[in-house]
């Protein structure tokens, strides 16, 4: 009796594993995407707190709130690469300040004082987000 050995897999075998893939990578990359907006926004969050931290040492410093545009020679602050800081209604009494990132919708938002409330921070000192 003649025994024959044949190693490999068949091509059901491998369409099967193809399918199994598909279906895994479909199932990730709607999670990558969340997880990856999530990180913008963070970065957003993140740098608000920075510029309410740079708003109190300038104040400190001259007396009144930095109003400029952001990054500026005279706040010492530069926002996270991809993130846009817009300050508004700033006055010796207060500011706001919006960010935005370039790959996505949502913003994120802050005031202090006389500043806001300005969309979608609707308590003065707390950060809020859309």
């Amino acid at each position: 009796m003649r025994t024959t050995s044949r190693a490999g897999f068949t091509l059901i075998e491998l369409l099967i594993v193809v399918v199994i893939i598909g279906i895994l990578a479909t199932i990730a990359l709607p999670k990558f995407a969340a997880t990856k907006e999530q990180a913008y926004v963070s970065r957003m969050r993140s740098d608000l707190r920075n510029i309410a931290t740079a708003q109190t040492a300038y104040e400190a410093d001259n007396g009144n709130f930095y109003n400029g545009p952001v990054p500026g020679g005279a706040l010492l602050y530069n926002p996270s690469q991809g993130v846009t800081i817009t300050l508004s209604n700033v006055t010796n009494t207060g500011w706001a300040a919006t960010a935005t990132h370039a790959s996505t919708t949502r913003t994120c938002a802050i005031f202090v004082g006389t500043g806001g409330p300005v969309g979608p921070a609707t308590i003065d000192g707390l950060l809020a987000c859309t």
